[in-house]
């Protein structure tokens, strides 16, 4: 069995504008990408995305509307977030622009629509 190192952590809030340059700079730096996920918080969304390197951790977090949530994809950078992105989707409502893979909001067979965000209204942004 291998031994790890402790993995360190940091957390760091950016506008959801400035998402793509962020990834990318990561990206340059060699960094891969480990999870993304969100959770509702107030009368907003939190999407977190998780990239790591030589055993060091680093957030990108994002706040959206969570009426209206709508962000860019990052799969352009990291094409295998569609999973995540489209179950981001399904599950707050979330629209991501110009997401590489879109199921269209039937990557989940769910009974109720954007189950875990109860502010979500549907509206014209698909």
């Amino acid at each position: 069995m291998t031994e790890r190192k402790d993995l360190t952590q940091e957390i760091i809030f950016i506008e959801a504008g400035d998402l793509l340059a962020a990834v990318q700079d990561l990206k340059a730096a060699g960094y891969r990408l480990g999870q993304a996920c969100a959770t509702t918080v107030g009368g907003e969304l939190e999407v977190l995305y998780t990239f790591e390197k030589d055993n060091i951790l680093t957030n990108r977090k994002i706040k959206l509307d969570a009426k209206h949530p709508e962000a860019q994809s990052i799969s352009a950078i990291y094409p295998y977030v569609f999973i995540y992105e489209n179950e981001m989707h399904d599950l707050f409502g979330i629209t991501f622009k110009n997401l590489g893979l879109d199921y269209g909001g039937k990557f989940f067979k769910i009974s109720k629509e954007t189950p875990w965000n109860p502010l979500f209204e549907k509206g014209d942004e698909n």
